[in-house]
């Protein structure tokens, strides 16, 4: 697994586009990522890329092996909780899908985590309970920030804090974070992962930028701020994290 980045939010969302040998851009907009032994194959990034037509966003990612084939195992308890993610962070407001805007990396998550439910207002499984979905994978929008609590240089999901009162989008699921549960299907074909999303043109979409991340996040072993904290990259397509991809 590849060490935590240090990341600079400010110069996350401001820094140029940029690819190198092993990291480059199509003229479609896609981030090329090429093979990495080291990596899990199924987290293992080939290539990230974003497609909008209308109203609809297709955000896709194809790896070295079959996506979404390895899931966590349980742990049993909420607490110490572990998550693995397909990501595509954006440059994207929060506001643009109903958070409190300017509070972060407004990311795109498909995401695995069998000890917990997020998602009460659909049954993925089709079993009649609402609750017991966690392990199936399932698609979020999360307001990601830099957070020191989580590690030097580590990202987690936002808090909400006691006292705060943040704009929240219709489906938040009623946990403390910056959190949607908005229901669209992650969609698994081979090394592919695709997840189509409904957006209104509030002409923000357009040439916003984009990167794919594979990553592990983890509950905090107190239940408690920080929640829930990027513990583990797999693989970054760009390298960087520098949005490199624009929707087309």
């Amino acid at each position: 697994m590849k060490p935590l980045l240090i990341i600079a939010l400010s110069g996350l969302l401001t820094s140029p586009a940029h690819a190198d040998e092993t990291h480059a851009i199509n003229q479609k907009g896609a981030i090329q990522s090429k093979a990495d032994t080291g990596t899990p194959a199924p987290f293992d990034i080939l290539a990230a890329h974003v497609h909008r037509t209308g109203s609809s966003i297709t955000f896709h990612m194809t790896t070295e092996g079959t996506a979404g084939a390895e899931k966590p195992s349980a742990n049993g308890a909420l607490a110490g909780a572990p998550v693995w993610s397909y990501v595509w962070p954006t440059s994207l407001d929060p506001s643009e899908v109903g958070f409190e805007g300017g509070t972060g990396i407004l990311a795109l998550a498909a995401t695995s985590h069998p000890d917990f439910d997020d998602t009460p207002l659909y049954d993925e499984n089709g079993d009649g309970d609402m609750a017991n979905d966690g392990a199936g994978w399932h698609s979020h929008w999360v307001v990601l920030t830099p957070n020191e609590a989580c590690g030097a240089g580590a990202l987690s999901v936002r808090d909400i804090g006691e006292n705060e009162t943040p704009k929240l989008p219709a489906t938040w699921p009623g946990l403390p974070l910056f959190i949607d549960s908005p229901g669209f299907n992650p969609v698994f074909d081979g090394p592919e992962i695709a997840v189509t999303v409904t957006l209104a043109d509030s002409g923000g979409i357009a040439g916003a930028s984009f990167d794919g991340v594979t990553a592990a996040l983890k509950i905090n072993a107190n239940v408690h701020a920080p929640l829930l904290c990027v513990t583990d990259v797999f693989d970054i397509a760009s390298g960087d994290l520098s949005l490199p991809g624009t929707i087309e």
